[in-house]
């Protein structure tokens, strides 16, 4: 029986998964959790990438102890962050957080040597102000000149592991550095950013092996005897291949977590003005398929929204409390950039609704209706966008992840797309994360037999639409007319 160890690990936590297939479904235990986020130091968010380190050596430890003396690992984490590493092999500087600030304004100053529409023709990637692109512009030249080597935050700890040294293309894809149909890095971009094409190693597909782990690391630590692949090391890539779709129909995904990320699995790029002007992206799936989809606020606010909330609610808390107060509307756009990371999220949502002269939201209950209405339209606008794009009758959307936990949502999200949703598998990353290494080892041939087992391991509920789609047409041209949505793109 072969053992597989999923690291999965997300901007406010991470897991180790172990698993093995029996009788032709994937079984799943989680071995080890931890938490993750930024810290300030140095005037900067920063990752405590050490300490993310130590949870998967820790990880292995405990697959060890629990009778697993040998196992095929891969390791997921969120995009777009990079470490420098001198000549040594040792890492330049603080890892930081695409949450820093140092980017506000980044996007402006590189559009004044290259405009907006050449680098989406090169990349094809949204715009986003905490794309790499932008956070390597605003690099030092001296540590930029230092650096011998960049990996992004999944290839680092690859690379901690087994000393070697590869960046795969899922994540890779996410940099707006990347041709949008080569596998490699854009020469103009990486001028203007005076970075060397040499300083990032080989691009790799997801399903690469790249070694064991070394042996120190395995005597020191008391670590099975571990094969380390890279994935689809970009949580979303995962989220995508573990999403079981539906053969029959033309389906979309929403990958629901800290952020939402919503498109489709596409086997050409699409580059044009709509595209671009939609806010879509083209990011690299598993086997040569692009991930066209588009980057929204997700469960962030609610996270940021129960932190900054004097009492202490639970998540489904919140939820009930919503559903108290589903009559309550008011209308925000959470992709203001106003949203990512301010002082105080409750606050800053009562600003938004003063500034737009609105009822303002109070009680617990209030704002987390907000949150979830707004994201349900948010959802519905993108999946017309989608239509119109793809020139695709998109009847099923597959709700993946974390969020969709919250059924509440779901039952929005269902009434105002119009789309039958099936939700399900909540653990879409970590089976996305298995099934690459798993086809990769010829535990199953293809993404079609591997899908098919994951839709087999999990409860996957389905919402109908329940709803007449012009009583919520209402809310949409409400939301676009208060938000001026259609002229912030």
């Amino acid at each position: 029986m072969n053992n597989y160890i999923a690291i999965d690990i997300g901007a406010s936590s991470g897991r180790a998964v172990a698993s093995y297939v029996d009788d032709g479904k994937i079984k799943i235990k989680e071995i080890n959790r931890f938490a993750n986020g930024f810290t300030r130091k140095n005037r900067q968010n920063v990752w405590d990438i050490d300490y993310l380190f130590e949870q998967i050596l820790m990880s292995l430890n405990k697959a060890k102890l629990l009778g697993i003396e040998s196992c095929y690992l891969s390791i997921d984490t969120w995009g777009v962050d990079y470490i420098f590493l001198d000549q040594k092999g040792k890492r330049l500087q603080e890892v930081v957080s695409y949450r820093d600030s140092r980017t506000n304004n980044t996007m402006d100053k590189v559009f004044e040597k290259i405009s907006k529409e050449e680098i989406y023709k090169k990349t094809g990637i949204q715009f986003l102000s905490f794309n790499t692109l932008y956070q390597l512009y605003e690099e030092s030249s001296s540590l930029k000149k230092q650096a011998s080597t960049i990996l992004l935050v999944p290839d680092y700890l690859n690379y901690l592991l087994t000393g070697v040294s590869k960046n795969e293309i899922t994540n890779l894809s996410t940099t707006q550095l990347m041709n949008v149909y080569k596998s490699e890095l854009d020469q103009q971009l990486l001028k203007l950013l005076d970075i060397s094409q040499q300083v990032f190693p080989e691009i790799v597909e997801a399903g690469t092996y790249l070694g064991e782990i070394t042996l120190y690391l395995t005597e020191k630590y008391d670590l099975p005897i571990t094969h380390v692949y890279a994935t689809t090391s970009h949580d979303t890539a995962s989220a995508v291949l573990g999403a079981v779709g539906d053969r029959k129909k033309k389906w979309a995904f929403l990958s629901s977590g800290t952020w939402s990320l919503i498109g489709q699995e596409l086997n050409k790029p699409i580059i044009s003005k709509n595209a671009l002007n939609k806010g879509y992206s083209n990011e690299r799936g598993f086997a040569g398929t692009y991930r066209f989809l588009k980057n929204i606020i997700g469960m962030w606010i609610v996270q940021r929204v129960r932190k900054d909330w004097p009492e202490n609610y639970t998540f489904p808390e919140i939820v009930e409390e919503a559903k108290k107060n589903k009559d309550f509307k008011a209308f925000i756009d959470f992709n203001d950039e106003r949203f990512i990371n301010p002082k105080n999220m409750i606050e800053e949502i009562q600003r938004y609704c003063k500034e737009t002269n609105q009822k303002i939201p109070k009680t617990i209950g209030e704002i987390a209706q907000v949150i979830y209405l707004n994201l349900a339209i948010i959802y519905a606008i993108s999946i017309e966008d989608l239509k119109d794009i793809t020139k695709s009758n998109i009847e099923i959307l597959n709700i993946v992840g974390g969020g969709s936990n919250n059924n509440y949502l779901n039952e929005l999200t269902s009434q105002y797309t119009n789309c039958e949703v099936i939700v399900g598998p909540i653990e879409a990353t970590v089976f996305g994360n298995l099934a690459a290494t798993m086809i990769a080892t010829k535990q199953f041939e293809t993404v079609e037999e591997v899908r098919e087992s994951i839709g087999k391991s999990n409860n996957i509920i389905r919402f109908k639409k329940t709803r007449n789609f012009s009583e919520v047409q209402k809310d949409i041209e409400k939301f676009k007319e208060v938000t001026q949505y259609e002229y912030r793109t």
